[in-house]
C-alpha cells in the first residue's frame, strides 16, 4: 500500500503518456497504470440523487428544525449535473419505497448521530438492503457515503461498529494509493496528473475522529469480501481506509469530504481550496452522477417530481455558528 517509486510508471497508457510528455510527475507516484475513459453506457440525461437527512445533533441547529442537510453535498450533486431530493426521516416504509423507486442513487452525508441507534441509520439500512436486492435484480442504484456514511456503510456491511480513535479532525491528505485502485470505478477516469498531485498533495479534507482500520477491516470477513480498498490514510499511529468500493455492487465510501473543497470556507487548513483540490470535487461528483445515470428509476409523473426536489426547501445561513456554511433542514 506504499506509494511506489518512479520506475512503476513504465508502461503506462496512453493518457498518462500524455501527461509524462509535459514532464507533470515527480515526487510521489501511483503504484498502478491507468487505464481509459469508463465506457459503461449512459443513458439517463435527468438524474436524480437522495440525500438523507440526520437528526440535527447540534443545539444550534434545533431551533431550526428536527433534522437536516449540509447545503455543500447538494451543490456537490448539482456540479455534476444531477437534481436533489431530500430524504426525511421518520417516513413511512411505503413513503421509503416510493422514493426509492424515483431516485437514480443516494448519498449518506457526513455528522455526528450514532451510527446504530439514530433514525439516520435505521433509513439508511433500509435503503441500503433495498439498493442490494435492486442490484441483484439487475436494476442499477449506486451507494454513495461521506464521513459518517462511509462509516455507516462499514455497520450496514458487517453489522458491527468496528471503528478506532483517530482523531482526525481538521486534517488536509494526500492519499495512499492501492494496487486496487488500478481497476477502481471511482479513480479510473481521473487525469493522471490530477492522481499524482493526490498521491503527493493534501487535497482530500478529513474532520473525523473515527475511522475504519486496515487492521479491523482485513480481520472481518463480511468487508474483506464486500469492498476493496482503494486509499489508506495514516493519523496517530492508524492506517485506515479512506476511499473503498464494493467487488459487486456500486457502493462507495470516503472517508473524506470531497464536498468541501469548493463548498465550505470555515477557517479551517483542513479543507484545501487550491484549484487541483476543487478539481478533485469534480472528478469525485462527475463519477457518482455518472453511475446515477445508469440508473432508469423515476417519479411517477411530473408533479410528484417536483414536489419532492429540494428547491422546494430555502438553505439557512449557518457559517457563523456551525461547520457548514449553509444547511437545509426538515421538521
Amino acid at each position: 500500500m506504499l506509494r511506489a517509486d518512479m520506475a512503476s510508471w513504465v508502461g503506462l497508457g496512453r493518457a498518462l503518456g500524455a501527461c509524462c510528455l509535459l514532464g507533470l510527475f515527480c515526487g510521489a507516484t501511483l503504484p498502478f497504470p491507468l487505464q481509459g475513459a469508463n465506457e459503461k453506457a449512459i443513458i439517463n440525461e435527468r438524474p436524480i440523487i437522495g440525500i438523507l437527512a440526520q437528526e440535527t445533533d447540534f443545539k444550534s441547529f434545533q431551533k431550526f428544525g428536527s433534522s437536516y442537510i449540509g447545503a455543500s453535498y447538494v451543490k456537490f450533486i448539482e456540479s455534476a449535473g444531477a437534481r436533489v431530493v431530500p430524504i426525511r426521516l421518520n417516513r413511512s416504509d411505503e413513503e421509503y419505497d416510493k422514493i426509492f423507486n424515483s431516485i437514480n442513487g443516494i448519498l449518506y452525508p457526513g455528522g455526528g448521530v450514532s451510527l446504530e441507534t439514530s433514525e439516520f441509520a435505521r433509513v439508511a439500512k433500509i435503503f441500503y438492503n433495498k439498493a442490494l436486492e435492486a442490484n441483484d435484480r439487475g436494476d442499477y442504484f449506486p451507494v454513495w457515503g461521506t464521513c459518517l456514511g462511509h462509516q455507516l456503510l462499514s455497520v450496514l456491511t458487517c453489522g458491527e461498529d468496528l471503528l478506532t480513535w483517530t482523531n482526525t479532525d481538521g486534517f488536509a491528505l494526500p492519499l495512499n494509493f492501492t494496487p486496487d485502485a488500478k481497476n477502481s470505478g471511482i479513480f479510473q477516469d481521473f487525469p493522471a496528473d490530477l492522481l499524482q498531485l493526490m498521491a503527493s498533495e493534501p487535497l482530500t479534507s478529513n474532520f473525523h475522529f473515527w475511522s475504519l482500520s486496515v487492521q479491523n477491516f482485513t480481520n472481518n470477513e463480511k468487508l474483506r469480501n464486500f469492498y476493496k480498498i482503494l486509499t489508506t490514510n495514516v493519523h496517530n499511529n492508524v492506517s485506515f481506509i479512506s476511499t473503498m468500493e464494493a467487488h459487486r455492487y456500486p457502493v462507495y465510501g470516503v472517508q473524506w469530504h470531497p464536498e468541501k473543497n469548493p463548498y465550505e470556507w470555515k477557517n479551517s487548513t483542513g479543507i484545501p481550496h487550491s484549484k487541483a483540490a476543487v478539481k478533485v470535487t469534480y472528478y469525485i461528483a462527475d463519477f457518482l452522477v455518472s453511475e446515477a445515470r445508469k440508473s432508469n428509476h423515476s417519479f411517477a409523473n411530473k408533479s410528484e417530481e417536483t414536489n419532492a426536489l429540494i428547491y422546494n426547501f430555502k438553505p439557512v445561513f449557518t457559517g457563523p455558528f456551525s461547520s457548514f456554511d449553509q444547511a437545509y433542514f426538515f421538521d
